[in-house]
């Protein structure tokens, strides 16, 4: 049976890929795996001249524009999330490589990608699905990217007065917001924005979601989580007449009257996962979870 040659698009930040020694020779392994590399177009500008005569790329690609096995994103949590975002419903396996600081999703260290990749190649690799949620402004998509991996936020404008956000959930009233925002997290997001404003610790797969107040004027409006089945409606009330909808950090402008709704998306993103690696010891080992401090 002939093998089929395997498609790599990666993405990254190109002086951080220059930096790493661990990086180059990822790129001299894919190519002894006859594999077929295509560079987004920001990477391959910055890396231009030091591929010439040294790795065999097969194209560059823009936007969404490329149709591949594998994604490789370089660098820390938010190239991964622009990842994300960028391979959307084809649902790609993406492997993040962890060039940042954190590295919750990106998560294979530059000493274990190598490791990582040989179980590709032996058709061995370990997923996990992660859910994904979408962002509708009256009925319609967001100029952007409409989904999410982390989390949606509603924000004032940075000079605004606190906002009003009415919220109702399946079609029932649940509370009105009087905050600086509002952030809608699925598990994935719920160690990242959510968490940093009070907002609880998601197992994956759980199939919730966390809404949590933003600076809430009132102490007894507190954090609720909800089924990922659910449809969330929004309505924004802002002295200034408008305010910011974040989409995984992605912010788009949007002006009071417009009815927000939030609900799962259609598809998931794959992540691909050094063999072994469990969330509990993830949570130990990034964010000191449970750590005592007496002892450390």
């Amino acid at each position: 049976m002939i093998k089929r040659r395997l498609r790599f698009a990666l993405f990254g930040n190109a002086s951080k890929v220059l930096e790493s020694v661990r990086i180059w020779g990822m790129l001299e392994y894919l190519v002894r795996h006859d594999a077929e590399i295509y560079l987004d177009q920001s990477l391959y500008l910055g890396l231009r001249q030091k591929l010439e005569g040294a790795v065999a790329i097969a194209g560059v690609f823009e936007g969404g524009n490329f149709d591949v096995d594998y994604v490789i994103s370089l660098g820390g949590d938010g190239t991964f999330l622009k990842a994300a975002g960028r391979v959307g419903a084809k649902q790609i396996p993406i492997i993040g490589v962890n060039m940042g600081r954190l590295g919750f999703l990106a998560n294979v260290t530059p000493d274990e990608i190598r490791a990582t990749l040989d179980e590709v190649f032996e058709g061995q690799p370990e997923m996990e699905e992660r859910a994904v949620i979408q962002l509708e402004a009256d009925g319609g998509p967001l100029e952007g990217c409409p989904y999410a991996l982390n989390d949606i936020a509603i924000l004032k404008r940075d000079n605004a007065a606190m906002i009003s956000i009415r919220a109702s959930v399946n079609g029932e009233y649940l509370v009105t917001y009087l905050a600086d925002g509002l952030v809608i997290s699925t598990p994935t997001g719920s160690t990242a924005y959510s968490l940093s404003i009070g907002g609880p610790i998601i197992v994956p797969q759980s199939g919730i979601l966390s809404m949590t107040p933003v600076a809430p004027h009132s102490l007894n409006i507190r954090p609720i989580v909800i089924s990922d089945d659910s449809e969330i409606r929004l309505e924004v009330e802002s002295r200034s007449h408008n305010f910011l909808a974040a989409v995984d950090g992605r912010s788009e402008k949007l002006r009071e009257g417009v009815t927000l709704t939030i609900r799962k998306a259609p598809h998931k993103v794959r992540i691909v996962k050094r063999s072994g690696q469990r969330f509990f010891s993830t949570l130990r080992e990034k964010l000191m979870w449970g750590a005592d401090a007496r002892r450390l």
